[in-house]
């Protein structure tokens, strides 16, 4: 039985503390300069440095994402920034665009690539494409069954990682555009400071339930009413393959990252301990939701009709 890895979202220097220090073997962040999030706050150089050498002071690791759906000006500083990320040591990159995927492996070909969730790799073949270019890991979509992941696992090489979101918000369509502030203001050239705008959607046939949407220069994010959670699942995925269980807590508090990240690493620890035996504990869930003021859904992972939702 392998030991998958735990990897958690950092906003900046403090939640990536939280993470790591809390049972996180790994932190991904957005940086400051090209990656597509707008729930990230600022992520200086100098953070980014005090952060990886806070995680590999612990033997714990650092991937930053660079997965911006690029404009032709966008490549202009490209290759120093990657430069930069090499002479802080970071352990992966996080790409979703091709382009992009060739300037790092032109710049930085010592840096383990991640392609993002942004590229929907849904099956093996587009999974062994990606890997035939130099990909080392797969951010599988969430749409996706946990069946459907134990398939691409048999037909991919066993060096080829697969990460799955398995906690926290669903982004549920990303546009380039400014969607929401052109729409108000009737002009598309909107040009944003770096605090992005945020707003919640209320769908009319569906009273009650709010849709986050952030804004910002790079773009418009909208966010799935409830958030994912796939604890009672951990067996599951570890069965299935995956290398890596991801959880993104940057639409709720650092107290909440903190007590996910704690429970999951609990659960997991406790599945190693003996496989055969694990049970779910129901007071796992019951923590969870005493911190967090979203529902909660299984989603699609459990390959039914229509998702499982759980106050």
């Amino acid at each position: 039985m392998h030991n998958v890895e735990l990897l958690a979202s950092a906003k900046d220097l403090s939640s990536l503390k939280i993470a790591l220090e809390n049972g996180a073997d790994a932190v991904y962040i957005g940086g400051d300069s090209f990656g597509i999030d707008a729930i990230n706050e600022s992520f200086s150089s100098e953070d980014l440095e005090n952060g990886v050498k806070f995680a590999h002071e612990r033997g714990k690791k650092v991937y930053v994402a660079v997965n911006v759906m690029p404009h032709n000006e966008d490549f202009q500083n490209l290759k120093d920034y990657l430069l930069n990320l090499q002479n802080l040591n970071i352990d992966g990159i996080i790409v979703s665009d091709p382009g992009v995927l060739s300037i790092v492996k032109e710049t930085v070909p010592s840096i383990k690539i991640h392609m993002g969730q942004q590229a929907n790799v849904t099956n093996f073949n587009s999974a062994n494409f990606w890997y035939g270019q130099g990909v080392k890991r797969i951010i599988i979509t969430s749409e996706l069954s946990i069946e459907e992941i134990s398939a691409i696992r048999a037909k991919t090489p066993l060096d080829m990682e697969i990460e799955a979101f398995v906690h926290g918000p669903i982004c549920i369509s990303y546009s380039g555009r400014k969607l929401i502030s052109s729409y108000l203001n009737g002009k598309d050239n909107i040009t944003y400071e770096k605090d992005c705008k945020r707003y919640n959607l209320l769908e009319e046939k569906r009273p009650g339930e709010y849709y986050p949407v952030y804004e910002d220069e790079k773009g418009t994010f909208f966010f799935n009413s409830k958030d994912l959670c796939m604890l009672r699942y951990i067996p599951d995925f570890v069965k299935s393959g995956v290398t890596s269980l991801k959880i993104d807590g940057r639409l709720q508090s650092e107290e909440y990252l903190q007590t996910v990240i704690k429970i999951y690493r609990e659960a997991l620890d406790e599945f190693y301990k003996n496989p055969e035996t694990w049970e779910f504990n129901e007071k796992w869930l019951e923590e969870i939701k005493a911190k967090s003021h979203r529902p909660l859904t299984n989603g699609f992972y459990t390959g039914q009709a229509m998702p499982e939702d759980f106050e």
